[in-house]
């Protein structure tokens, strides 16, 4: 597992930062954003299995699942506290990664000081289906019918958990990331970044192309719900 770790006094307090995707590690983009973090919080980004660096080429992912990325962000933890000298540490989940984040924290509390979803995931079909919603609207609005039909043709396979919402029509309209160009920085990050080569770029598009295809479907089938 790829681990890099930030910041400016190893005695403040530290949080561990769970990517989404799944099988997108944020490294790639995380020096441009989390300066101002880094000042007083020792931030610990890691690639997961399968992710960026974390991916082997002849490794057999036969068996990912959740409850393995659960085991790697526990042992992880441990590591992360001992070497740092922290009794606990904070939690922050995104995206896919704050379904991975919920799991362990629900497991192992006592581990850590405080979990924050950001983008958390719960409900994903009803999510997905804000997200169609959205893009409807918002073409509507600026007078794309084209868009608006093709998305509307989606529908059916969205509530049947077939497909997740396009996500080039989720950022066409604003709904992926407020304020930055989110896809731009990631791609930028990957050729300009210290911490990737070429290689990485290949293992990204192999590991995540992989996660995808059995993780997401895992989740949709162990939906968190809020209820009240």
């Amino acid at each position: 597992m790829e681990v890099m770790i930030r910041g400016n006094d190893r005695s403040n307090l530290t949080i561990i930062f769970i990517h989404g995707g799944p099988g997108c590690s944020e490294i790639p983009y995380v020096r441009k954003y989390q300066d101002v973090l880094e000042k007083n919080f020792t931030i610990v980004h890691y690639d997961q299995r399968e992710s960026e660096k974390s991916y082997q080429f002849f490794e057999d992912y036969s068996n990912l699942s959740t409850d393995l990325h659960v085991e790697d962000l526990l042992e992880m933890t441990g590591h992360i506290k001992e070497l740092l000298g922290q009794e606990k540490v904070k939690l922050i989940g995104h995206s896919f990664g704050a379904y991975i984040g919920m799991k362990g924290e629900s497991k192992v509390p006592d581990k850590f000081s405080m979990y924050i979803g950001i983008g958390q995931v719960s409900n994903s079909i009803q999510s997905e289906l804000d997200s169609l919603d959205f893009a409807i609207n918002e073409a509507t609005l600026v007078g794309n019918s084209k868009d608006v039909k093709k998305l509307e043709s989606l529908r059916n396979s969205i509530e049947n958990g077939e497909i997740l919402t396009p996500r080039n029509f989720v950022r066409k309209y604003g709904g992926a990331a407020r304020l930055i160009n989110d896809n731009m920085d990631y791609y930028l990050g990957f050729v300009f970044s210290p911490e990737y080569n070429f290689l990485d770029v290949v293992r990204y598009i192999k590991g995540v192309s992989l996660s995808q295809k059995i993780l997401i479907r895992e989740e949709r089938k162990n939906d968190y719900k809020y209820s009240g």
